[in-house]
Formats: structure tokens, sequence, C-alpha cells
């Protein structure tokens, strides 16, 4: 079968509008169970869990016959790390995550303004865009975000190993599987942190947050964001170091 060539233009068009989707109905699902007035209003963790893997989900269908489907760059600079990513892409592959993440919280804004508005709690309004600890200890919240990422990523580098994929990322072990592996990730290692478990995920929408008016917003927890930045990285380092280590041995 010949395999898909698809532009480097193209390839960071999809990469974009999966991480939108993705975000927009991930950010979403926290929106509509935790601002007031919302028919969803406190549906839960396990709401939030399984609608977050289901987004993936999306973001998977349409990005994965192009890109792959990375949807996060710890995916990307993990894969590139593995060896299975051009590093020469890295860095558009994240600039398109980034950008994705930012509108599809921006939207899910404008989406839920009404309701942003009648929420008076600070760290609810944040919440939907952004991840904070239950507990507030750096160390063992980076500690969640390490192993949180570093499940995500030793999982698709082995389930991806037997593949015959031109792209490799969440697209290469297919749809469902992600979906399952974001939910059991959520619902066994959230609890801590939220599990961003991805920086485009977090930071994208965190800045959103930080420059709307949005109404009664507090802060945006800068000293924090950090966190879901170098957590999802060093997991992903990790879980190449030991891939490479079964490669090695096995």
């Amino acid at each position: 079968m010949e395999e898909l060539v698809v532009p480097v233009f193209l390839q960071c068009f999809f990469e974009f509008l999966g991480t939108y989707v993705m975000i927009l109905l991930g950010c979403g699902v926290v929106a509509c169970t935790t601002l007031k007035f919302s028919k969803g209003f406190g549906s839960g963790w396990v709401v939030i869990t399984l609608a977050w893997g289901l987004a993936v989900m999306c973001g998977v269908f349409i990005a994965g016959p192009y890109t792959g489907a990375h949807l996060n760059p710890a995916v990307t600079i993990g894969l590139a790390m593995a060896g299975k990513f051009q590093w020469g892409m890295v860095v558009p592959y994240i600039i398109s995550q980034m950008i994705g993440a930012f509108l599809g919280g921006l939207t899910v804004y404008y989406f839920y303004k009404d309701h942003f508005d009648a929420t008076e709690d600070k760290d609810t309004k944040l919440g939907v865009f952004a991840t904070i600890p239950a507990i507030k200890n750096l160390k063992r919240n980076l500690l969640s975000e390490v192993i949180g990422t570093f499940v995500l990523i030793l999982v698709i580098l082995f389930l991806a190993e037997d593949g015959n994929v031109s792209q490799v990322g969440l697209g290469s072990i297919g749809a469902l599987p992600v979906a399952l592996l974001v939910v059991v990730i959520g619902m066994a290692l959230g609890g801590t942190t939220g599990y961003a478990i991805n920086p485009a995920r977090d930071l994208g929408p965190r800045l959103v947050h930080a420059l709307l008016p949005i109404k009664g917003k507090g802060g945006s927890q800068w000293k924090y964001a950090w966190v879901p930045i170098v957590g999802p990285i060093l997991g992903a380092a990790f879980a190449v170091l030991v891939f490479w280590l079964y490669k090695t041995w096995c």
C-alpha cells in the first residue's frame, strides 16, 4: 500500500485542528459539569474523565491519518527521543498544538460565557481552563504528572511497536485504545493534579484565562504552571528510556 505523503503545512494544520477539537470538548466538559446553571452541573469526575477520553479520540480521528495525531508536546518530544519522529518537525508540531489549545480554550469561554458570569468561585473558573492540584505540594504534584505521562507515552510506544504505520502517534494505535488509555489514567492517576499529561492542554487554555476579561476571575496560578509543562516532558523521557532498555535487552 502506497504511503500517504502529507505536506508540512497540512500536517501542522491537522495537528492544530485535532488539538483544537480535543480542547474544545475536554475543557468543555469541565465547564459543563462545574459552572453554575449548566444542565450538566455536578455530574462529577467520572463524566469528566470519560469525556476527556472521548475528546482525545475525536482529535485522533481528525489528525490521525495526516500526522499520527500527537496532539501533545510530550508525545511529539517522546517520539522524537525514541527515533520515531523527525526532530525538525518538533517545533512546528508544538506550535500547532499550542495554537489549537489556545483557540479551543477561547471557544469554550465564549460558549459558556453566561455560566462563567454566573459562577462566583475563582478556582472553578480557572479549573475549566487549566489544571489545579487538589493539595498543593509541588514535588508530589510534579511526580504525579511525570508518572501519568510516563504511562501514556510508554503504552503508546509499546502499542505502536508492531504496527505498520507511516505516522507514529496516538493515531497509530487506534482512536478507541487511546480513548480508553486516557480514561484510565484520569480515573486512576488524575485525582492529585487533574492529569494535564500534556503541556499544550494546560498552557494554551491557561493563557486564555490570563488574557480574557473573565468576570470575577482570580489569578492564573503561574507559580504552579511549570508543573504541567515540565512533568509531562520528564515523564515522556523516562518512558523512552524504559522503551530503549526493552529494545536493547529483548
